[in-house]
C-alpha cells in the first residue's frame, strides 16, 4: 500500500509586517471579479479579492479606490491611469497584515479569522540574510504621499481601460 504525504495543514499568515510576491492575477472582466495572489519568502500564501462591479452591473467604486491603491503601490507609479491585469504579476508590495476575528455565522458560538492587509507600501523585494528567514522588511513612506494631487479632478472608472 502506498504511502500518502501530510503538509503541515493551514495556518494563518501571522500579524506584523511581511512582504508579498504577486505570483498570480486572475481576472473575470464579465462579472469585475479580480483575485491577485501573493506568497511571503517563507512561502505562506494570501489571496487578495477585489469585486469591481456590483450585483447590478455598475462599477464597485469603493473596490475601484481599493485595487487603485493597490497596484500604484505594487507597481511604484502613482501617475499610472490604467494597467493590465497581468502587469501586477512579479512585483512586491509590503503591508501589515491584521487579524479579524468575527462570529462565524454557520456555527454559533465559533468564530472565523480573516487576514487583512492593511497599511500597503512598495516594496523592493525579499532581503536576503544568508539562512531562509526573511529579514526584517524597512519601513518606508506611502508613496501616495509623494504623489501630486489632481485639484478637483475625480478619475473616470472604466473597468475595460483600467484593466486593458
Amino acid at each position: 500500500m502506498a504511502k500518502i504525504g501530510l503538509t503541515e495543514g493551514f495556518s494563518l499568515i501571522p500579524e506584523g509586517t511581511h512582504v508579498f510576491k504577486i505570483t498570480d492575477v486572475k481576472y473575470k472582466e464579465e462579472f469585475g471579479k479580480l483575485e491577485v495572489t501573493m506568497q511571503t519568502q517563507g512561502g505562506s500564501k494570501h489571496i487578495e479579492r477585489f469585486s469591481l462591479l456590483k450585483t447590478d452591473g455598475s462599477p464597485n467604486e469603493g473596490a475601484y479606490n481599493a485595487f487603485s491603491y493597490f497596484a500604484k503601490t505594487a507597481l511604484k507609479d502613482f501617475e499610472l491611469t490604467e494597467i493590465d491585469h497581468t502587469d501586477l504579476i512579479g512585483h512586491f508590495i509590503e503591508c501589515d497584515i491584521e487579524h479579524d476575528v468575527q462570529p462565524n455565522k454557520n456555527k454559533p458560538g465559533q468564530t472565523v479569522t480573516f487576514v487583512r492587509l492593511a497599511d500597503k507600501r512598495p516594496s523592493d523585494g525579499w532581503e536576503e540574510t544568508g539562512d531562509s528567514t526573511p529579514a526584517p522588511a524597512k519601513k518606508t513612506a506611502p508613496a501616495a504621499s509623494r504623489a501630486p494631487k489632481q485639484a478637483g479632478k475625480k478619475p473616470s472608472m472604466d473597468l475595460a481601460s483600467l484593466l486593458g
